[in-house]
């Protein structure tokens, strides 16, 4: 990204592929099929409007996965709006709700946490980044960081708990 920023047009180039494979595979473990395509495309093209806000002192990938967040947050919501247009009775449909509610679920009891483990949490085990990445894009260290999901993973444990055991 820093030499496209130079203006480097073949690194950009190279960019904007290696970013569409990263894409596409963060979107199909997240959106139907259906959907992955364009929400790639939409994550493409807030990249390439947003390329100058990224700075070549930080790492590449947590500010393309913020991105690619805010993109997947987008797409879920589209899930919630009434459809456009009638389906036919025959048109079998696949129910997403289920992949909505467990979404909204998740998002409702990571805000439960502190900012510092949700943020984490998030970073590590949602976006799959590492340690290091995680701590070089938070500004916590490396062992904050391993604490912090700890102790929020442990806190969301809980709360399952306590609502399993309400439920019973």
């Amino acid at each position: 990204m820093a030499a496209a920023q130079a203006g480097n047009g073949g690194a950009y180039r190279r960019l904007l592929e290696d970013t569409r494979k990263w894409l596409q595979r963060y979107y199909t473990h997240r959106l139907p099929s259906s959907m992955v395509e364009d929400a790639t495309q939409d994550a493409l093209i807030a990249v390439h409007d947003k390329r100058h806000t990224y700075d070549p002192s930080r790492p590449f990938g947590p500010w393309l996965a913020a991105i690619a967040r805010y993109k997947w947050i987008d797409r879920l919501r589209t899930l919630k709006s009434p459809p456009t247009e009638t389906l036919s009775d025959d048109f079998p449909s696949v129910d997403h709700a289920e992949a909505v509610t467990s979404a909204a679920v998740l998002d409702q009891l990571l805000g439960t946490l502190k900012p510092a483990q949700s943020e984490v949490i998030r970073l590590v085990k949602i976006y799959g980044l590492s340690i290091e990445e995680t701590s070089v894009h938070t500004g916590q260290s490396a062992s904050l960081v391993k604490v912090n999901i700890h102790r929020g993973l442990s806190l969301l444990a809980k709360l399952a708990q306590q609502e399993s055991c309400a439920e019973g």
